[in-house]
């Protein structure tokens, strides 16, 4: 039994839910997301609530169930207030700028490495240490996070390259540590 696939979704006020056969579609302020269920998870609208079902307990709908609740959820939640994922460069010499709708870091290699908004994402740069990742999307929010992460992840010995803010990095002595 889904504990998270049985709990109702309220839907507030100012954000349009539409249910048409499988396809479940999220109107707010911040913009539009579109998700289309499984055809074993079906999803019902009553005065403001939502609830996702389950056609049997096979478990593949159970875990379907709890996940589709939780993507729903994600979209109202997205579309009322954005999600964003904060990153930090740590490094002498590293740094990252905006410029216009391109993201350039500066991360030790022979050149700059740039990298584009996507539609849906913007990038903000509040200083030439920190990175914020903002979206209505929090799939693609989470995705592009780890997308510049991955252009230099953090190394264990000096604690140098990208990490995410809460991001605790297990350091390591090295040679001369014994």
């Amino acid at each position: 039994m889904s504990r998270i696939g049985n709990k109702p979704i309220t839907v507030p006020e100012g954000i349009d839910v539409k249910i048409d056969g499988q396809k479940v579609t999220v109107k707010g302020p911040k913009g539009t997301l579109e998700r289309v269920v499984d055809n074993n998870i079906s999803v019902k609208l009553d005065n403001g609530i939502i609830t996702v079902t389950r056609s049997n307990d096979e478990k593949e709908n159970r875990s379907l169930h709890g996940l589709t609740r939780t993507l729903i959820n994600n979209m109202i939640q997205g579309v009322s207030k954005e999600f964003e994922k904060q990153l930090e460069i740590n490094g002498v010499g590293y740094r990252a700028a905006k410029q216009g709708k391109t993201l350039v870091l500066t991360l030790g290699y022979s050149h700059p490495v740039k990298m584009d908004e996507p539609d849906g994402i913007t990038y903000e740069v509040p200083n030439p240490n920190s990175i914020i990742v903002k979206g209505i999307d929090k799939e693609l929010v989470g995705q592009m996070a780890a997308e510049i992460r991955e252009k230099r992840p953090p190394e264990v010995y000096r604690g140098k390259g990208i990490k995410y803010v809460d991001e605790h990095i297990r350091r390591k002595e090295g040679k001369t540590g014994k």
